[in-house]
């Protein structure tokens, strides 16, 4: 779950960057040299307006009081990549992949709003030639992105249907499953900036006049209220709406081998900024499914890719497969059933136990955070 992001035209963009208090250098950066990025609360400084396409790295540095996130965003609002919760006095590198055309490089103080952005101009041809088991990683994980928002609408239909009858415990059971899809691509449908805020953000990440719609407004009625209303009928309703917008627009996606590995980090992102702290479920308490459906999408992204990465540091995927298994181990002494995907209630697990569980995040979080750049070499 993201902030919500706000979509503006291509002409009110281009008067807001006149207007916002920042300032891009005017050279053009030299291939394999990085955009250093420099935030703040209220500017995005960056060094260089124009890069040759292919591989490029932003260089990150937060100078605000607040944490940020940092786009590469195109014309239309969708990310090409990104990096959120960059903290206050902190520093990220950020690898990415590039085509010829017109971008923006957005600055979000505190994760909300349409931020402070600077044009990015990508000169040149295509990147250059890749190897061909990364055009197939992409592919392969472009279908498993669909496969996961095809299967995600039944699922969803299933807990709809409950909620349309007014079943709360048919509701609550079929709740934490309907979101496994989404989970396990967050990365891809955070993508498209305006999908998110109306499935899956929270009652604390609302923006100024922001109706709360989704999951997380049914998932109050269902554990909190205990009670289901005409309201939230109808919401139940724009679930299936916004949730069958994402199938469609999934295939539209802007995947590359990098943005596959930045997903990656991403989604452990997600696991300790909101899983392992129980703020995502915060009524279902459910965050372990989510947490499974989050680590089984970046293991997806890290498989597909590992072809190339073990070829180029093989001492990384050692790591990584360590890392991965280890974790699965940790999350199996909390379930419950047969199923993958039964666990115990998150507000039985302990505080001690948390931070087990958090520091299994980041002992496999550190070394993904390498795989962008081992796959771009």
């Amino acid at each position: 779950m993201r902030a919500v992001r706000l979509s503006v035209t291509a002409a009110a963009t281009a008067a807001a960057l006149t207007a916002m208090t920042a300032c891009t250098a005017k050279s053009g950066a030299k291939d394999g040299e990085a955009i250093r990025v420099t935030a703040a609360d209220s500017t995005c400084r960056t060094s260089t307006a124009s890069v040759p396409a292919g591989q490029v790295t932003l260089r990150i540095e937060n100078k605000g009081a607040k944490a940020t996130e940092v786009e590469i965003v195109l014309p239309d609002d969708r990310i090409v990549s990104e990096k959120e919760n960059i903290g206050p006095g902190t520093r990220y590198t950020l690898t990415a992949e590039v085509k010829a055309g017109s971008y923006e490089i957005a600055c979000r103080p505190g994760m909300k709003g349409h931020g402070v952005r600077q044009k990015l101009t990508v000169t040149g041809g295509s990147a250059a030639e890749r190897d061909p088991r990364l055009d197939k990683a992409v592919a392969d994980y472009r279908q498993y992105a669909q496969d996961q928002a095809d299967e995600t609408l039944p699922r969803v239909e299933t807990f709809v249907k409950a909620v349309r009858a007014g079943d709360v415990a048919a509701a609550r059971k079929a709740y934490a499953i309907s979101r496994l899809g989404w989970e396990r691509t967050e990365p891809v449908a955070e993508s498209f900036g305006d999908i998110d805020p109306k499935v899956d953000v929270r009652e604390d990440g609302l923006e100024d006049g922001q109706k709360w719609t989704g999951w997380h407004r049914l998932e109050k009625a269902l554990w909190k209220d205990g009670k289901i209303g005409a309201e939230e009928k109808a919401l139940a309703d724009r679930l299936v709406t916004d949730l069958s917008d994402w199938q469609k627009r999934v295939g539209t996606a802007e995947i590359s081998p990098t943005s596959m590995a930045n997903g990656a980090k991403e989604l452990l992102d997600e696991v300790a900024t909101g899983k392992v702290t129980g703020e995502e479920d915060r009524y279902a308490h459910t965050d372990l499914v989510d947490f499974q459906g989050n680590v089984e999408g970046a293991q997806k992204a890290y498989e597909l890719l590992k072809p190339v990465a073990a070829k180029n540091d093989p001492a990384l995927t050692g790591e990584l497969d360590k890392q991965f298994a280890a974790l699965d181990a940790l999350l199996g002494k909390y379930r419950t059933g047969k199923s993958s995907y039964e666990f115990v209630s998150y507000d039985k697990v302990g505080e001690n136990q948390r931070k087990e569980l958090s520091d299994a995040v980041n002992a496999l979080a550190e070394p993904l955070s390498k795989l962008a750049a081992t796959v771009a070499k």
